[in-house]
Formats: C-alpha cells, structure tokens, sequence
C-alpha cells in the first residue's frame, strides 16, 4: 500500500469513476467526487442542459415555447440566448398572442414562462398570473409533485450539482426555505446530495441521471488523457523538465543541474555555454569551478570528437563510484602506445601529478604536445580526469606552433589544455559496484534525467549493455511500485517507464497552451533536453532528399510549441527549414528567435549565413524575412551581428 498513491493523477481517477454504480452510491456525499469529476466535463454539460448549445437550442417558434417548458423562466436576452431565430420578440410576442406563454414578474425582473407553468409559479413563489389566462391553466395538479418542489426538480434536470442559495436567488425567496425543500426531496430519493462539483466549498445537490451523465463524460475525458501524448508534447515536456530557461541560481541549482545529467555524454565544447548556462540564472564559470575545487562536482571523458572536442560526462562525487566504475563506459579503442603506458604507470605509482610532474617522469615524449596529446587520448577513452575544469575549456584554444617548451616558461607550468593535476578514474572510483549496483544507479539516473524513459533515450545516450542493462531493473521498480510503466508517448516503443509525477507533467503538455502564446526555444541541437535525433527522430521532408539534420556540436534548433523548425548548421554557416515551419506564422516565430544567437552573452559574435535551404540567402524565399530581423549582405554570406535588429 506504500506507493499505491503514486500513480498518475489521470489513472486514479479513471479508476475511480469506472466503479459500478453500487459502489458508486456509496460515494455519493464523500469529497472524492468533488476530486474526480472534470470541471471542463461540468461546464460543458450544464451549457448543453441550459441549451446554451448542441442540438437543443430554439430553432422555431414551438421550439421557443418547448424550450421555456423544459427549462422555465427565462428573460428576453435569455431566451435569445438559447434560440436561432433572428427576431426572438416577435416569436415571443406571437407566442403570447396565441396564450401559449405569459409574462410574470420574478425576483425584480420580467420573464417569460409557458402557460403550463402558471399555476405553479403562482403557488411555489407567489407571482401574480397575468389577465386573461384561462382557470384550466390555474387549477393546481394533484397528481404533480408540490409546486415548489416541481421547480426544484425541473432546475436539478437543467443544471450541474448546484447549492440551495443559487436557485433561491433565481427567484427571489429564502434560501432556507429552498434547502428545506431540496433535503426532502434527497429523503424522498428524488435527488443526491453530496460534494460533487469540482473546486466547490459547500455540499451541492444534484438530479440522478445528470450526476450519471457527468461522470460519464468526465470518465471519457481522463481516458483521453491517458492515452498516449503525441511526440511533440515529449518535446514540451524535456525542455520544462530540464529547467530551461529556470530563474534559479547559484552553486545550489548548479548541483541539481549536475545531478540530473548525471552521466550523459555532452560535447566540452558546448557544455557551459549551451547546456549549463540555460538551466542556471546568470551562470557564470567560476561556479562550476568552486564546485570542482569543493570535491563536490568531477568529470570524465567519454570519446573524442575531431582532434579538438570530445564527449564528457558530470557527476557528483559520490555518486561517480556507482555510476562511472568500470563497464559504465566502454571506449572502442583503448590506447596502448608506450608513452600511454608510461603515464598509466606514473599516475598509479605516484598519484594525481601536475603536468610538469608528468613531463619530468616519462621521457618518452619529445614534445609537450605529444604528452599531451598522449594525456588526453587517455581522457577520452574514460581513464584519466583532471581536478579542474580549466582544460576543458582550453582544448578548443589554438595551439602554439611551437613543438616544444617555451623558452622563460617555469618549469612547472603546461600549455592552458595541461593545467590542473591529472589522476587516474580508477582511483576516484575504487574498485567499483557489483553489477546490480551499477544498474540501479543508472536506472535512477535515466528517470532523473528524462522523466520517461524509452528504448530509444538510452540507446541514444551510448549506455555500455544499451537498453537491457536496465530494464530488469525498471522492471522491478514497476513491480514496487516506484515507477509506472505504459504507452506514455506515442510512436515510440512499448516499453517505456516514468515516473508518476512525470507521467502527469507530460499529460499536462498534450496541448500547446494558446493563452501563452507560442513557446520558441532556441536549443543546441545536442542539449538532453532536445530530444529530436535521440529519443525522437529528425522530421523528414517528404517528396526531398533527407535532411542533412545531426547533434552536432554547434548546431542549434528552434522549437516551436515543441516542433523543429529551423536548424542551425554547425558554425551557422548554413540554415534549413525544416516541415513544421511552413505554417508562415510558425516560420516568424522561429526566425524571430535567431538574434539570440549573437545576442549578449549569446554562442556567436556573429551568425554568417552561406545556404538557406541549400540556396545563396538572396535567392531564397526567406530572403526578406531574414532582411526583417537584421541579416545583411556580405562577401559569400549573409551576416546577423549583434548591434543589428533584436
């Protein structure tokens, strides 16, 4: 029973409005009712009761006189309200003339009532009949209900559950009187009372059938929601789930940051600039230093890309034991010249060593770029790390041409990639879990990170045994209890896993919300928290070549209300539209975005167009449209600088 209050939201109450009508009754009258009914459910119904729309508006004059029968007093404006005629006084005024309606004075204001109703509006509130009605239409029916009472009924039939001071109101009388009434009639077993409208205060009351109606429309509703979101809520969802954009900040939200991408391989050279600096307010790269100088916050590599940019991984100290021992990663080729052999030897026998330390022991290199070089082969097949970040940053730098130490440079001091003390991950990790420890580990982290977990977000993330390395252990969280398994997410595979406060943020993203406008996102293309060429693959271009779409490092990609728009080549040299952006007012939303690219504190000085859809810029349609946002014509490209338009 522990977990049993975690699933989602939707489900719980599925379950609970799927009860049989027996037990159903015994939980007329208890709050829960009030948590399970869909308030959209509840205004929909009791428009269409009040025939304010669907199918039983007024469409003729008869229709206007079934209409006051079946729902009762009603104001000009009202019944102009519920009717399609286009001159509802004259088919008033007709319907009057024929005694077929009357006028009555209720509550300060004149309504309208069908003859049938006089006898008991005179009776139940007191109104004075109009001249001329016939005595038949004012002899009082036995065989009805009293005549208070018939009103009562009648406005249960036409409302969602409602309380006694509403229809006392309606008419002008006290609203004891009218809860005197509405008790007897819940004796008589006429009507329910209970708690039954969603965010109300005060037990309601409420007709039978149209309590059943409301509960089966709410219980059509929550099974919608629980079938699986399209792909573009996924993307919705990641961006709000990683804190994009969060107002959060400092060495506190930078852990949290830390801890949700625990493990996933982001390229060095977008990681502060692109992944870090979105998820923390006013980011700064001291703050990751401190953590680093703290022992809270280390790194390890996870492949090279190119010669000057590789995969790394974040981790909290005291987790990297669990989830970076031996078999986290396992690199495709493992390094094995003699000079990596010398600095594997070293480290071990002599612990975490500066590079001056390193360049005096092994005299193998004849240079300092090839210890260094040599040091960082090692980096990126996941042996070595360094206590500082500072050669992260410093990887992409130039190098000298120089293939030796600079002449007056002390001793001790390396080029900027060099700097720090270099350690084996061996030693920061011991001697590593078992197995099942590692799994569980991983399994946490994947939940942390993507909220749903899919086949395709762990093959995407390079994990070592792929998908089946955890899901046993997914398996086995399901069975406790501890996540949900289900089709959360639409085209993906069966097997996806989530946690069930997740389960509810992604439903709750089913639908771009229209009252805030379109949600543009500018995203590195290889953020976690896009999820397109990961978990979700890239839109193709039907009737055209496919896209020439990668995570690359440098490549960013607009999002609108969760669908790519436009991508970003690499180094900006090159822009494509991509399907989503043919809606025109899609495409603005998306171009509108491509000054914060250079904007201050942006990844570009500036953004030098070469190809926009595989055309020169001037011969592209979006020509003008670039023009309006501030790109002007240069040598071989169009160029977006910083001080032209926002």
């Amino acid at each position: 029973y522990m977990y049993e209050g975690d699933a989602p939201l939707a489900e719980r109450r599925a379950q609970a409005l799927a009860l049989d009508r027996e037990l159903l009754a015994e939980l007329l009258g208890a709050d829960e009712l009030r948590e399970l009914l869909d308030p959209a459910a509840t205004s929909d119904l009791e428009l269409e009761l009040q025939a304010l729309t669907g199918g039983r508006r007024a469409r003729t004059v008869d229709g206007v006189h079934d209409l006051l029968r079946r729902v009762g007093d009603l104001r000009t404006d009202e019944v102009a309200a519920r009717s399609d005629l286009t001159d509802v006084p004259a088919a008033l005024a007709g319907l009057e003339g024929d005694r077929r309606v009357v006028r009555l004075r209720l509550a300060g204001e004149e309504r309208w009532i069908a003859i049938e109703d006089v006898a008991r509006y005179r009776d139940a509130l007191g109104a004075s009949p109009p001249p001329g009605v016939a005595e038949t239409w004012l002899e009082a029916d036995s065989a009805s209900p009293p005549p208070l009472d018939g009103l009562l009924l009648r406005w249960a039939r036409t409302h969602a559950p409602f309380t006694a001071p509403a229809s006392a109101a309606r008419w002008g009388i006290a609203p004891l009187r009218v809860h005197d009434r509405l008790r007897a009639l819940v004796e008589a077993g006429s009507l329910l009372e209970g708690a039954f409208r969603p965010g109300g205060t005060e037990r309601e009351f409420a007709d039978a059938d149209v309590l059943r109606a409301l509960r089966r429309r709410s219980l059509a509703r929550l099974r919608r929601e629980v079938e699986p979101v399209p792909t573009e809520a996924l993307a919705r969802f990641l961006p709000v789930w990683h804190g994009i954009e969060s107002r959060a900040t400092g060495h506190d939200r930078l852990l949290e940051v830390v801890g949700q991408l625990e493990g996933y391989p982001i390229p060095a050279s977008i990681l502060e600039r692109d992944v870090l600096a979105p998820r923390v307010r006013d980011y700064a790269p001291r703050l990751l230093d401190e953590l680093g100088a703290a022992g809270e916050v280390v790194w390890l590599g996870r492949g090279p890309l190119g010669r000057d940019d590789g995969r790394v991984a974040l981790y909290r100290r005291e987790r990297a034991e669990l989830l970076a021992s031996a078999g986290a990663f396992e690199p495709a080729d493992r390094p094995d010249r003699p000079l990596h052999d010398a600095i594997r030897r070293h480290l071990e026998r002599r612990g975490a060593s500066f590079f001056g330390q390193l360049r005096m022991a092994i005299t193998d290199a004849r240079t300092d770029d090839e210890l260094l070089d040599a040091l960082w082969d090692l980096v990126w097949s996941g042996e070595l790390t360094n206590d500082t970040v500072g050669p992260l940053r410093a990887i992409a730098l130039p190098r000298s041409r120089s293939r030796g130490p600079r002449i007056g440079r002390p001793a001790g001091m390396g080029p900027p990639r060099a700097a720090g003390r270099w350690s084996l991950v061996a030693d920061l990790v011991g001697e590593g879990r078992s197995p099942t420890e590692r799994s569980h580990a991983t399994a946490l982290a994947l939940l942390e990170r993507h909220g749903v977990v899919t086949r395709e977000a762990v093959l995407a993330e390079g994990l070592a045994g792929g998908f089946a390395s955890v899901y046993p252990v997914l398996k086995a969280m399901e069975e406790a209890g501890r996540v949900r398994r289900g089709y959360f997410v639409s085209g993906l595979g069966a097997a996806q896993f989530a946690l069930p406060g997740a389960v509810d943020r992604l439903r709750a993203e089913r639908e771009p919300d229209a009252e805030d406008g379109r949600r543009v996102l500018l995203l590195a293309a290889a953020d976690p928290s896009q999820p397109y060429g990961a978990a979700l693959p890239w839109p193709r271009d039907e009737g055209a070549e496919r896209l020439p779409l990668q995570r690359a490092a440098g490549a960013y990609v607009v999002l609108v209300d969760g669908a790519p728009a436009l991508y970003v080549e690499r180094g900006g040299r090159g822009l494509l539209s991509l399907p989503a952006a043919a809606d025109g007012e899609v495409m603005g939303a998306a171009l509108a975005a491509l000054p914060r690219l250079v904007a201050a504190g942006g990844p570009m000085r500036e953004l030098r167009l070469e190809r926009v859809d595989r055309l020169p810029p001037a011969e592209s349609p979006l020509a003008e449209r670039l023009r309006g946002i501030g790109f002007r014509p240069t040598y071989r490209a169009w160029a977006l600088r910083p001080n032209r338009g926002t």
